[in-house]
């Protein structure tokens, strides 16, 4: 699959948690930002600082919202929302490609 966009790109890959997620900074012309990136298998918590959709491409995940004792499955084709301010757990099972959408 191969999409076409007008973005500017950090080409310096933002790498967290000892190299286990990995993803690039996209901004779009209308002031938008994204980030795309990978989540190799591994259970991490990620902290927000504004809202974020997290699109997954490809993979399999669980993920347990902040105040929750639930853990929810998701996997490609899916995504989750997250509050801003907020943190989320997540315990990746198979390789996850993912979008994320912020604010």
């Amino acid at each position: 699959m191969t999409d076409k966009i007008n973005a500017t790109i950090t080409t310096r890959a933002n790498v967290y948690f000892d190299g286990k997620c990995v993803s690039h900074s996209i901004q779009l012309p209308d002031g938008t930002k994204k980030s795309v990136g990978v989540i190799l298998p591994s259970s991490l918590r990620f902290s927000t600082g504004e809202p974020e959709v997290m699109e997954l491409v490809e993979g399999v995940c669980r993920v347990k919202y902040a105040g929750s004792d639930n853990w929810l499955p998701y996997s490609a084709g899916q995504s989750f929302s997250v509050p801003g301010k907020s943190h989320f757990d997540i315990e990746v099972t198979q390789t996850l490609h993912y979008i994320c959408h912020f604010g």
